[in-house]
């Protein structure tokens, strides 16, 4: 069995760069990437779908849900990191890094809290799958993709953490050993809907 990460689909501050509001809802592209995910998805295994409560992934998770009959659990674990009063601000606006480790932005979360929140994430993800006999899909956002593959699971061998996680890619773990069979992966959006392995540089 797989523990299947989804990152939502494309959002109108995506594409022109703002810091996301938590209605920040699917651009008319976003919408179309949830539909061709949905297909992707729709002979996967899975009996559960777990998703953060923001706008974006909840229109993310609709069409799969629909695709495979199943309802959908929001939980606030899976949110992107809070960036607080930088939220609907363009990145091009600020004159400093906000990815910085050592920046807190004001009314929002630490690296150090998204972490731990991430982690509390995690094993809310793995304790949903111990008592299911299916594959269980998260649907999340960038950040806490990329915090869960970087701290969490295992890479094969010669493949590096990507900087970047496309709209709707996929990530599938294994259940058992934690080992990335499938990483961030959006070949779906050309209309292809195998996976591409995770192997060499991804």
């Amino acid at each position: 069995m797989k523990l299947i990460i989804v990152r939502h689909g494309e959002t109108v501050d995506n594409a022109s760069r703002t810091f996301q509001q938590p209605g920040s809802p699917l651009s008319k592209n976003g919408e179309q990437q949830a539909e061709l995910l949905a297909q992707r998805l729709a002979n996967s295994k899975a009996a559960i779908i777990l998703c953060s409560d923001y706008k974006r992934t909840q229109q993310t998770a609709e069409p799969i849900a629909t695709a495979l009959g199943l309802d959908v659990s929001l939980t606030p674990l899976l949110r992107e990191r809070n960036f607080g009063d930088l939220r609907g601000q363009p990145y091009s606006s600020l004159d400093f890094d906000p990815f910085a480790l050592d920046y807190e932005p004001a009314n929002g979360e630490s690296w150090g809290a998204f972490n731990q929140r991430v982690s509390d994430a995690w094993r809310s993800i793995l304790s949903t799958a111990k008592n299911s006999d299916a594959d269980v899909i998260a649907i999340t956002h960038g950040f806490m993709c990329r915090a869960l593959v970087a701290n969490h699971v295992t890479l094969p061998v010669g493949v590096d953490l990507p900087t970047h996680w496309g709209n709707t890619s996929v990530t599938k773990i294994d259940q058992e050993d934690h080992q990335v069979i499938t990483l961030n992966c959006t070949e779906h959006l050309d209309g292809h809907f195998g996976d591409r392995q995770a192997s060499g540089q991804v």
